[in-house]
């Protein structure tokens, strides 16, 4: 027997429907095809989303694609590209700058992302940008807050756009540099939080992703193994109104999947003041596993929600180990199969199965597991 009575109230995360309407917010010249959108949006949650088909030059997916949302770290795609715009004819990064580079795209950096606007001009950057690609929803961030490069105003079809240029239109050197770099995403960004959600989570490889996250409700990064330091707070402030939302946790998933990057998707969401990390990560994943994404595959096993702050993820059923990592508080995860292992005792409960966890290659102790029993009834034993 274990805890489950605080557990049930965890699990219980009911996911309110809400379908857009695939013709809705349709650009011009970019077919959708006919009812195939399915996007299902947890409750409480405001979303954004296109998912383009490259392969067939259709959009299967779009809610509120031109509806503008803070960018958070997305934005560092347009840094990157400004940055790699006049460098031709070979298009060479000196190493000094691909060490800026290169963790702003794998690991979200964001001390790269502030010393290159600030050296580059800052909201200009934003304007030559949306010049250059022809964006159609992309501002700088408004008035007093210039120097907060996360507030940049993007949408769901603008980043199918940015994306779309990337694949189609860059120079062989950028797109093998930009696309490179996040096909290497880390589980782990700079600032510790875990950056494998939405389509990191939904999908299995390949794939390549860029994300976004900002809110002062979301807990410290507790990625990697654990640390006693204190991670640096980068959560900028909210102000009470804009023409852009700069209140709400963000969360956003943005990337290519398949092979050869048959699918782009673009999935921005906000939720309520006061959201967890880990709520709003199971959220947009739930959100991102219901979309019609072409060329997609999806990961075997089976979801379960978790209890506890910080679980640790051990790389044999046991406490022998040090942690690979720990978990976002609460957060809901794949569990591949389960086995016996060492005994875990969280009293007055005891359990000595463990869930093994195939995105972490890790295992969990089934104490922390949202499920009835000892041993969860559908999962296979490994």
């Amino acid at each position: 027997m274990k805890l489950r009575l605080l557990a049930a109230a965890a699990a219980l995360l009911l996911i309110g429907g809400a379908a857009g309407s695939a013709a809705a917010d349709t650009p011009a010249g970019q077919p959708v095809q006919p009812g195939a959108a399915s996007v299902v949006v947890p409750a409480g949650v405001s979303a954004g989303v296109a998912v383009f088909d490259r392969q067939t030059g259709t959009f299967t997916e779009q809610l509120n694609s031109s509806t503008g949302f803070r960018s958070a770290s997305v934005v560092k795609l347009l840094l990157a590209l400004d940055y790699l715009w006049n460098r031709g004819p070979d298009y060479t990064v000196p190493a000094a700058d691909r060490a800026w580079l290169e963790p702003m795209l794998r690991s979200s950096n964001d001390d790269a992302a502030n010393n290159y606007w600030s050296d580059n001009g800052g909201r200009a950057i934003i304007t030559r940008m949306v010049s250059r690609l022809g964006l159609k929803d992309t501002a700088p961030p408004p008035t007093g807050y210039e120097g907060y490069w996360g507030y940049t105003a993007l949408s769901a079809r603008d980043t199918v756009t940015i994306y779309r240029y990337l694949l189609d239109s860059a120079p062989g050197p950028v797109r093998d540099f930009v696309m490179g770099n996040l096909r290497q995403s880390t589980r782990c960004a700079s600032d510790k939080f875990d950056q494998y959600f939405g389509i990191a989570g939904a999908f299995t490889k390949p794939w390549a992703v860029k994300q976004g996250w900002a809110g002062s409700s979301y807990e410290k990064g507790t990625c990697g193994p654990p640390r006693t330091a204190a991670a640096t707070d980068t959560a900028s402030p909210a102000p009470a109104a804009a023409d852009v939302d700069l209140t709400r946790p963000a969360l956003h998933s943005t990337g290519t999947v398949g092979a050869g990057d048959r699918s782009i998707v673009a999935v921005f969401t906000l939720h309520p003041v006061g959201t967890s990390y880990g709520k709003a990560y199971t959220d947009i994943g739930r959100l991102t596993r219901s979309l019609n994404v072409p060329g997609a595959a999806r990961p075997a096993g089976w979801w379960y929600g978790t209890w506890s702050d910080h679980v640790n993820v051990r790389p044999n059923p046991n406490t022998g180990n040090s942690p690979i990592t720990q978990l976002p508080a609460g957060v809901e995860v794949l569990v591949g199969c389960q086995a016996r292992g060492e005994e875990v005792n969280v009293p007055p409960y005891t359990n000595e199965w463990w869930a093994y966890l195939p995105q972490y290659n890790g295992w969990i102790s089934n104490i922390y597991i949202n499920s009835p029993d000892n041993k969860m009834p559908d999962v296979k034993d490994c």
